[in-house]
């Protein structure tokens, strides 16, 4: 089947097509009144833990970021797959709650702050520090009790196991031993992403099991109380796509919430590989939804394809004529957008971006088109992290396409620059090559070029996208577009970035 034909084929399905696309891993929801709000992980990107805004599940709005001061956690080093992991978005008492691990501050435990407007500002944190792991959770009983679970990990002997204690939220002291709850259903490992809910009289407990690659699963247990005992559910796993040639794999980590009609629906992470075996995901992990019915016998089950999902109008184009104040889909690994970039002096559209830093935007879709237009001597890149890259320079009146691998780093191609403005050009295509057996083709294949004299593109190397998936990177994150100075003593003036995607 054509790739043409298949995308007609799955459009709107909501089992094929993600609610939020691009690297939004770890969904957690959470509805209050007609709102949803709908949170992911940032890992070394800061600000962190993006944020949106829906009254229909299916269509979003970015309206920020939860932590968006660096008093609110600790900035790591950009290592890749660093920074803030798995948190829970929840609502109790007029307040918005936010709890999640920095891995780059993990002594200092669990981070924990509150809004009473989603939109901010948030408080500072509240640490947890009896609490060392990640993927936390809270809930709160009719009594007005927290709840903190959480998957403990130790350095020394790996896995601990779905920890729970009640959580006092003031001072961050939980006020009980940490005790063991279910530990899934023992038949996968990296049991972990505990989130849990009171329904109807009993408190169901969500874990993710197998881990994040393809053993990817949710499986679900229920108590009479927050601690337990547990009874796994006899369908577990209620999700999962593993041993499947569905083309969402790594289905897992499920947030459940109750919808504005009074039923349930699920938001869940899950990515598309594309490509010849073992397919290579390149987005990282993305959201999706699903519906959620229950059983006479009392447990959920998934209907993924119940929703029909608008396509996500992910195409944009950025003068930068507000700067310093930045669109939101801009993100810094290790660092501040605010401080990497400032307004050009005469007051001119643009930014200039200095030395030692990424300024970045996640790419969202599987084939598209990008272009940044440079004054001057700079860079523009598609990243996975810093190991592995293609990258545009344009320097010293020549344009240069070169790709990091790896431990290795080459100049592919280099033509001279035109005069003024220099375009620089990124795409996604598919590739002309057959899959293997047949061919060598990856899951795309990545452009890189510059505008002409005349305005046509000089295309300086065709790539084999497979090197920037996950399957060869590893780490928890996905492609971005980055912006960089290449001289360390000057900025780069950066006119304009355009992005569209090829549907």
């Amino acid at each position: 089947m054509s790739e043409t034909s298949f995308d007609t084929l799955v459009e709107g399905n909501s089992a094929f097509v993600p609610i939020v696309p691009g690297a939004h891993p770890d969904p957690t929801i959470c509805c209050v009144g007609e709102d949803y709000y709908l949170a992911h992980s940032s890992f070394e990107y800061f600000p962190g833990v993006p944020l949106w805004h829906s009254r229909d599940l299916v269509s979003w709005t970015r309206i920020g970021h939860i932590l968006t001061r660096r008093s609110q956690f600790v900035r790591g080093d950009a290592r890749p797959s660093s920074g803030l992991y798995a948190g829970t978005l929840r609502h109790h008492d007029g307040r918005f709650w936010y709890v999640t691990t920095n891995v780059s501050d993990y002594l200092s435990g669990q981070v924990l702050v509150h809004a009473e407007d989603p939109a901010g500002p948030w408080s500072d944190p509240v640490h947890v520090s009896g609490a060392l792991g990640i993927d936390p959770d809270i809930v709160w009983d009719e009594d007005g009790r927290c709840y903190l679970t959480w998957t403990a990990l130790s350095a020394n002997d790996g896995e601990g196991g779905i920890l729970q204690a009640p959580l006092d939220t003031a001072t961050g002291k939980l006020l009980d031993q940490p005790y063991r709850v279910w530990q899934g259903t023992g038949e996968m490992g990296a049991v972990e992403g505990p989130h849990l809910y009171p329904i109807d009289g009993h408190w169901y407990l969500v874990l993710a099991e197998g881990g994040t690659e393809r053993g990817h699963a949710v499986t679900v247990a229920r108590a009479p109380h927050p601690a337990g005992p547990f009874t796994g559910c006899p369908g577990n796993p209620v999700l999962t796509h593993r041993s499947t040639s569905h083309p969402t794999q790594n289905t897992g980590h499920a947030d459940l919430v109750r919808t504005t009609d009074g039923g349930w629906a699920a938001v869940y992470l899950g990515v598309r590989p594309q490509g010849p075996t073992p397919g290579f995901h390149v987005l990282g992990r993305e959201t999706f939804l699903a519906g959620v019915d229950w059983t006479d016998e009392g447990w959920p089950v998934f209907d993924e394809g119940r929703y029909q999902v608008p396509v996500v109008d992910t195409a944009f184009e950025d003068r930068f004529d507000k700067a310093p104040v930045l669109n939101s889909r801009w993100v810094a690994p290790g660092g501040e957008p605010e401080t990497l970039a400032y307004p050009v002096p005469d007051g001119s559209a643009g930014i200039q971006v200095r030395p030692g830093g990424l300024l970045c935007t996640r790419v969202q879709d599987l084939r598209w088109t990008a272009e940044a237009k440079i004054d001057g001597e700079g860079s523009f890149q598609l990243r996975m992290d810093h190991r592995h890259h293609y990258t545009l320079t344009v320097a010293d009146g020549a344009v240069t396409a070169s790709a990091r691998i790896g431990d290795l780093e080459v100049p592919v191609a280099t033509a001279p620059a035109p005069n003024g403005t220099v375009v620089l050009r990124l795409a996604a295509q598919t590739p002309e090559s057959p899959p293997l057996p047949l061919g060598d083709a990856g899951p795309d294949t990545i452009v890189l070029g510059f505008a002409g004299p005349d305005g046509q593109t000089v295309d300086l190397a065709r790539l084999d996208g497979r090197y920037l998936s996950t399957e060869v990177a590893s780490g928890f994150t996905g492609r971005v577009l980055a912006l960089a100075a290449t001289d360390p003593d000057r900025p780069a003036l950066v006119r304009a970035v355009r992005y569209r995607p090829e549907r």
